[in-house]
């Protein structure tokens, strides 16, 4: 079946493809940025590649973008569709939406308005919540599952109040971000102080400058992106009354766990193990919170492995 997005504007500007800074070589003759109508939202997808599709989400408070580097290897294997969900990068920003049964529900419905009934998957940090819900909400579309650095609210247990210095600097923005007003008050005009050490603290190898400012400049850029930055927090409490009852029937799909010795380490396969049946795991060493651009060989080649049983039982087709 060939893709069929209905027509719309080409994406242009900073969040686009032809104009992302830094990507591998030969990046823009592989994947072409473009709208897609996913209900009641208007997202922008990364698309490029030949096989059967592989769907990305990357987590907050990245886009599309912090996939690039393993976007052109997988692109020989797979029909890549990097996304920017609701609220993130060229994708619309509405009020509401941000619990993870509704962004489950537009990446259902992005896969199916761009021809793909079935597809695997990858999701990183709150794209990971995304992912579950997906597999969890959706049996029947997700074929394989990869996540990667993230605990999921609701299935993972809850850390304690005063817990240690080094849980508490990975964790505070949790109760930061899920504030009413007052985060953006903070913050505006202080994107590059807030989000900056974010991304200083919870890698082990530092992130390209470039790349840190591209993430931050696009926050920096739009009120209504810095506001739905935080609105995926301030929807956990419907996200997580969601996952007690996912949670009840464990998902039976294959599932990899990866994380960064340097961050995560064991807690993403823990998490996992609490609501999928066959989970395998992988803890990179020398790798924080960025798996994909920290250490995005030890990741493409986990992904390549985890991957090639859907990529072999599945014909490769050419899409438009």
């Amino acid at each position: 079946m060939n893709e069929t997005p209905r027509r719309r504007p080409v994406p242009e500007g900073p969040g686009s493809v032809l104009a992302a800074p830094d990507l591998p070589a030969g990046f823009t003759a592989l994947f072409t940025s473009r709208y897609v109508d996913a209900g009641d939202v208007r997202l922008h997808a990364v698309v490029g590649g030949d096989g059967p599709p592989l769907l990305l989400i990357a987590g907050w408070p990245q886009t599309w973008y912090a996939w690039r580097l393993l976007m052109p290897a997988l692109a020989e294997d797979f029909r890549v569709v990097a996304v920017d969900p609701r609220g993130v990068g060229l994708s619309d920003k509405p009020r509401d939406g941000y619990d993870t049964a509704t962004l489950a529900n537009d990446m259902a419905e992005l896969m199916t308005a761009l021809g793909h009934e079935r597809f695997a998957m990858v999701g990183h940090d709150v794209g990971m919540w995304t992912a579950y819900a997906l597999a969890a909400d959706h049996p029947d579309r997700v074929v394989r599952l990869a996540v990667a650095e993230a605990a999921i609210p609701g299935v993972s247990p809850s850390p304690p109040l005063f817990g240690s210095r080094e849980g508490n600097t990975r964790l505070w923005h949790f109760a930061f971000n899920r504030l009413a007003e007052l985060n953006e008050e903070l913050v505006r005009g202080r994107e590059h102080l807030y989000f900056g050490a974010q991304f200083a603290t919870k890698a082990a190898r530092p992130l390209p400058e470039s790349a840190v400012r591209y993430y931050v400049d696009t926050l920096a850029s739009d009120p209504d992106a810095l506001r739905a930055s935080f609105d995926f927090y301030r929807a956990l409490d419907e996200t997580i009354a969601q996952n007690a009852l996912r949670k009840t029937t464990r998902l039976t799909l294959p599932v990899l766990a990866i994380a960064g010795a340097a961050n995560s380490g064991e807690l993403v396969a823990t998490t996992m193990r609490l609501a999928a049946e066959h989970v395998d795991s992988l803890i990179i060493p020398d790798c924080g919170h960025y798996p994909a651009e920290e250490t995005p060989e030890e990741m493409l080649a986990a992904l390549s492995d985890f991957l090639a049983p859907y990529r072999d039982d599945r014909p490769a087709r050419r899409c438009s």
